[in-house]
C-alpha cells in the first residue's frame, strides 16, 4: 500500500499532460449533463418535492431535496451546507488538478468523474442549500434516489477500487527486484 502512495505522489508531481487536458473534458460534460437534468426535472417533470413519474416498473423519476453527502447520507442543513460545499469545492478542485497531470488514463477517468460529480452537486448546494435527487430505482429495491452527479461518483470510486486492484495484481505477478 505504501508502494502505491509513492507512485501515486510522483504521478501528481508530473506537469499537465495531453491525456489530462482531455480528460478533464469529462468533468466539463459530468456538469453539463448534471445540471442540464436537474434543470430539466425541476423546470418540465416535478417540480413540487415528492412528486414522482413513473417510467418503467422498477424505475420511476422523484423529485427529492437531500441536503445530505451522496443519497442523502448525515442529513443535515444551515452551516453543514457550507460546510459540504466547501469540501466538496476543495477535493474537486484536488482531484481536476491531479486530472491534468495524470498519465494513466484509466486513473484519470476515475478521478476526472469523481471531481465532475462533486462540482455538480457542490453547484446544487450553493444555489438551492440541497442537492436535487431524481432517479429513483426503489422498484430494484435501492432505496435511495440519486442524480447524474452522484452516479459520476460512484463510478469514479469503482473504477479507482478496479486501478488499485489492477495494481495489485500487476505487482504480486511481477518478478521481484533485487
Amino acid at each position: 500500500m505504501q508502494d502505491d502512495i509513492e507512485k501515486l505522489k510522483a504521478e501528481f508531481r508530473q506537469p499537465v499532460t495531453a491525456l489530462g487536458l482531455r480528460l478533464a473534458w469529462i468533468i466539463a460534460i459530468i456538469i453539463l449533463v448534471d445540471q442540464a437534468s436537474k434543470v430539466w426535472v425541476l423546470s418540465a417533470l416535478t417540480p413540487n418535492l415528492g412528486d414522482s413519474v413513473k417510467i418503467l416498473p422498477f424505475f420511476k423519476i422523484s423529485m427529492v431535496h437531500n441536503e445530505g453527502i451522496s443519497f442523502g447520507l448525515l442529513g443535515s442543513g444551515g452551516l453543514m451546507r457550507w460546510v459540504l460545499t466547501v469540501f466538496q469545492l476543495v477535493v474537486a478542485g484536488l482531484l481536476t488538478w491531479i486530472v491534468f497531470r495524470v498519465r494513466r488514463p484509466l486513473l484519470g477517468i476515475a478521478f476526472a468523474l469523481i471531481a465532475g460529480g462533486a462540482i455538480g452537486n457542490a453547484i446544487d448546494r450553493i444555489r438551492f442549500g440541497y442537492v436535487v435527487d431524481f432517479l429513483d430505482f426503489s422498484g430494484l429495491f435501492f432505496p435511495w434516489v440519486f442524480n447524474v452527479a452522484d452516479s459520476a461518483i460512484c463510478i469514479g470510486i469503482a473504477l479507482l477500487a478496479w486501478y488499485f486492484y489492477q495494481s495489485e495484481r500487476q505487482a504480486k505477478a511481477a518478478p521481484p527486484q533485487m
